[in-house]
Order: structure tokens, then C-alpha cells, then sequence
């Protein structure tokens, strides 16, 4: 499907331009999600099995996401492109314009929050851990937690904070 124009936003946001694409590859960067099951009922918004279904297609069509064909019985395995992986940066963006101008609680936002803190080259060495798990890239050495882990961590902490 080609674009409405040729303009490099209006190709991204045809892509991209909807709430719930937005909210799949959240959950599948930062959640480890890759099962149509498991971002069926991971999100926290609800999502509809058929909306999922549709936006899966969607960003799979785009190139954003690849698909592994499962034999019968067995569950489909989807997983990011370099693509989608690019789109880490533009989900750091909006998570910060959510912090600055809409509410949300501790317990959500404080992913966001580590992100910012840590700045633009923890987002380039969560790109490079997404390349390792969703594209099987080599792994960095590093003795350190990731920042998958990191992100974890903190979101498990401001979630016992919160009870």
C-alpha cells in the first residue's frame, strides 16, 4: 500500500499512526511480549482480540514486525525488525511528552522516568538488547544488568511502593 503523499510524516504515521500499533510494540519492547496471547492479555488498556488481530497484521505488512509461521498447535511468534527496533526512539519521545504534560501514576510512569535519567544511550543499549533477543544479534559483554532488567527492576519497585 503506498502512501497518501510523499511526505516522510505522513508515511510514518500511516505506518505508525494509531494508539493501539503504538501500545503493541510498547509491550512487546518493554513488556517481552510476542505471543498474540500474551499482548492480548498483558495490556493494561484492554485491547480487542480483533483490533490486536488487525493491528499485528498491520505492522507486520509495514515491516515493523515479522511473524514466525507456527506449525499446527503451535503458537506464533512475532518479533521486531531492525524497523521496529528503530521505533525505540520515538517511543522515548512520546513517554517523555506524556510525563511532562499528562497524569499517571508512580507505578507506570517510572519506567519513563529511569529512561530519562539514563538518557539517550541507554535507549541505544536497549536497541542493542532488542537486536540480540528479536533479531539474534550477538550480545554485548557487559557485567552489568541490562536495561531490560533495569527497567524491571524499577517498575517492580515503585509497584511494591505503591502497596
Amino acid at each position: 500500500m503506498s502512501p497518501r503523499s510523499g511526505c516522510a510524516i505522513n508515511a510514518a504515521v500511516e505506518a505508525l499512526g494509531d494508539q493501539w500499533s503504538f501500545l503493541v510494540l510498547r509491550d512487546m519492547v518493554f513488556g517481552d511480549r510476542r505471543y498474540f496471547r500474551e499482548l492480548l492479555s498483558g495490556s493494561i488498556e484492554g485491547i480487542a482480540s480483533n483490533i490486536l488481530a488487525d493491528r499485528l497484521k498491520k505492522l507486520v505488512a509495514a515491516g515493523i514486525l515479522t511473524k514466525e509461521d507456527a506449525g499446527r498447535g503451535h503458537r506464533s511468534r512475532y518479533s521486531l525488525t531492525e524497523a521496529g527496533i528503530q521505533t525505540v526512539p520515538i517511543l522515548f519521545a512520546l513517554g517523555n511528552w506524556g510525563l511532562d504534560w499528562r497524569d499517571g501514576t508512580p507505578e507506570l510512569r517510572t519506567r519513563q522516568e529511569l529512561m530519562r535519567a539514563e538518557g539517550p544511550d541507554f535507549v541505544e543499549e536497549l536497541m542493542d538488547e532488542l537486536r540480540v533477543r528479536h533479531l539474534g544479534a550477538g550480545p554485548r559483554s557487559s557485567t552489568s544488568p541490562g536495561p531490560l532488567e533495569r527497567l524491571d527492576a524499577a517498575y517492580r519497585a515503585a509497584a511494591d511502593s505503591e502497596h
